[in-house]
């Protein structure tokens, strides 16, 4: 659990871990720097199965790798100070992966709590094992952080989390880890993510679409046996297609910044219609010219429906 200015909810993800009904569990909270009073909650907390570290503040996937390097067990699970799970989650995934052995990682279903829009809604995640894993996987990152369930040993025969990556960083963990390795589907929401408001990592639209290009980008580099078998036009679609979706979810609902980050990442890779160019060269315009161009254009759209 990397821990950093979170004393607002802190302790109800340690509740979480600690009220799991699986019994041999451990919790490395790592303080990652921490100026509130984060760091004071967790070195009051009395129960034997929590180990504390603290570090300066090196970002969230330094954080994940202390805590993996200072943890003993076989089985690793990562949860953010925002998540919680349901009481059985662990004992569910773990089962899950003593029935089938061969499995490098187990996962479940999730909702987002607290999110408008739709977005709360449970989702339980398809069988990747069979509807074409690799096809996807590259459409974007299949599980959130905590609706997983991993070998430890596949973790660090990966290297652990690219320290590099500021977004994403779990995203090119699973590609790592799962793509070519054996994963179980428990087809249960068991992992929870609690929207409180705050600054949390993916509020940056923008930001997390780049992230997760960049490590689709670099996977393919180093495996270009997928593209010559799923073929080149096939992934390009696949990526950049899901790329632009996003960013007309962005620009639709007028997050501008980030629908305008994404737009340039299309343009300079040559994808998208001469239709959706109508929308995604504009946003190499000042960004006040820019937001004065939709308003004119929305303005004409309006006379035309009349």
């Amino acid at each position: 659990m990397p821990c950093y200015n979170s004393e607002a909810h802190v302790m109800r993800g340690v509740a979480s871990v600690l009220g799991q009904t699986y019994p041999n569990v451990e919790l490395i909270a790592v303080n990652d720097g921490s100026t509130d009073h984060t760091l004071r909650l967790l070195t009051r907390i009395t129960d034997a199965r929590v180990k504390v570290i603290s570090q300066p503040n090196r970002g969230v996937s330094a954080a994940r790798n202390r805590g993996i390097t200072e943890s003993s067990g076989a089985f690793i699970a990562f949860l953010d100070t925002d998540d919680t799970w349901r009481t059985d989650c662990l004992r569910k995934l773990y089962d899950a992966m003593q029935n089938a052995p061969e499995t490098v990682l187990a996962y479940c279903g999730w909702q987002n709590i607290g999110l408008t829009g739709g977005r709360g809604k449970p989702y339980v995640p398809p069988d990747y094992e069979t509807e074409g894993k690799l096809h996807h996987f590259l459409q974007g990152c299949p599980w959130p952080i905590h609706a997983a369930l991993i070998r430890r040993s596949a973790i660090v025969d990966q290297g652990g989390f690219d320290e590099r990556l500021s977004h994403a960083e779990d995203y090119a963990l699973w590609l790592r880890v799962a793509a070519f390795g054996r994963i179980v589907l428990v087809p249960e929401v068991m992992a929870f993510y609690n929207f409180h408001g705050g600054s949390q990592a993916t509020s940056n639209r923008g930001k997390v679409a780049g992230g997760q290009l960049q490590v689709q980008l670099e996977f393919l580099k180093k495996h270009p046996e997928v593209v010559r078998t799923m073929g080149k036009e096939n992934v390009r679609r696949l990526i950049y297609g899901g790329l632009l979706e996003e960013g007309f979810t962005c620009y639709w609902n007028r997050d501008l910044e980030a629908a305008r980050k994404i737009f340039r990442m299309a343009v300079k890779a040559g994808y998208g219609t001469m239709r959706e160019w109508k929308y995604l060269l504009p946003a190499f315009l000042p960004f006040p010219a820019h937001k004065w161009l939709i308003r004119l254009l929305s303005r004409e759209d309006g006379r035309d429906k009349k």
